[in-house]
């Protein structure tokens, strides 16, 4: 099922800069743009989110909140399991340390 498409205005400029990165990238130019818009959004995103984690740090009072709650959670990690040795992935240690408890 193909997806509905509509058409947007764009400057010269920018048609050219989207033909340019399609024909580098041998995708078509609604590709090119899609993941240009979600790169975007995902900026945005993340720019937020830090905007929010600076506001909350300058708070002292909100940020020793927060601090607290990060606390009273990290005793959720205590399952009982030994910690995953990353550098195992794939290996019969991996295995070992995930079976010794």
């Amino acid at each position: 099922m193909t997806e509905a498409s509509t058409t947007i205005r764009v400057t010269r400029q920018t048609h050219q800069q989207l033909t340019e990165l399609a024909r580098q990238s041998g995708k078509s130019l609604q590709v090119v743009a899609a993941e240009a818009v979600e790169r975007h959004r995902r900026a945005v995103f993340l720019d937020g989110l830090s905007a929010d984690f600076a506001a909350l740090r300058a708070d002292p009072a909100a940020w020793a909140d927060y601090q607290e709650e990060l606390a009273a959670w990290d005793v959720t990690l205590g399952d009982g399991l030994p910690a995953w040795d990353e550098s195992a992935v794939g290996t019969t240690r991996a295995a070992t340390n995930r079976d010794a408890s």
